[in-house]
C-alpha cells in the first residue's frame, strides 16, 4: 500500500487528516521547538495514529512527545488497548531501515492499521523521493 505523504515545515499548522487507525513515520530533517513538536504529536494521536516511528533529527524527542500526547489524552489514566500508541525511534539507522520497519514490523496488537503516513518535518518538500525510498525499502534483499 502506497503511503500518504505530508510535508510539514517547522512551526506550520498541520493539515486536516481523515481520522482513522494509521501508522506514522516521522521523518525529521530539522530541529523544532518543544511546543510545536508536542502540538504535532497531539495532532497525530487525535488523528488516529496508533504506531509512531520516528527517524532523523531529535527522533527520541519525537518518540517521547507522542508518548506524552497519549498520556495527556487519557488524563494520565487507563489507556484502552485499542487506543494505545506504539512508538519506536531509529536514531542510528539509515532512513530506509526505519521505513522498512514501518512497512514490515509496525503492527498494532489490537487494531488493523489501514494507512501509513510519512510525516516529513523539513523546510523542503520531497514527496517523490520519500515515497520512492519507502517503496524500495519494502523489497527484501538477499544480503
Amino acid at each position: 500500500m502506497k503511503p500518504e505523504y505530508v510535508h510539514l515545515p517547522p512551526n506550520e499548522t498541520p493539515p486536516q487528516l481523515p481520522i482513522g487507525p494509521l501508522r506514522a513515520v516521522i521523518v525529521s530533517e530539522t530541529t523544532v521547538t518543544d511546543d510545536w513538536r508536542n502540538s504535532i504529536a497531539q495532532w497525530l494521536v487525535e488523528g488516529g495514529c496508533l504506531y509512531a516511528i520516528a527517524w532523523g533529527a531529535e527522533c527520541e524527542k519525537w518518540h517521547d512527545a507522542v508518548d506524552w500526547a497519549v498520556l495527556e489524552t487519557f488524563n494520565y489514566g487507563h489507556i484502552p488497548d485499542e487506543k494505545f500508541v506504539m512508538t519506536t525511534w531509529h536514531s542510528d539507522e539509515p532512513m530506509s531501515e526505519a521505513l522498512w520497519f514501518a512497512g514490515n514490523c509496525a503492527f498494532h496488537p489490537d487494531v488493523e492499521l489501514q494507512r501509513t503516513l510519512i510525516l516529513h518535518v523539513a523546510t523542503q518538500a520531497k514527496p517523490d523521493e520519500l515515497i520512492a525510498i519507502y517503496a524500495a525499502s519494502q523489497i527484501l534483499s538477499d544480503d
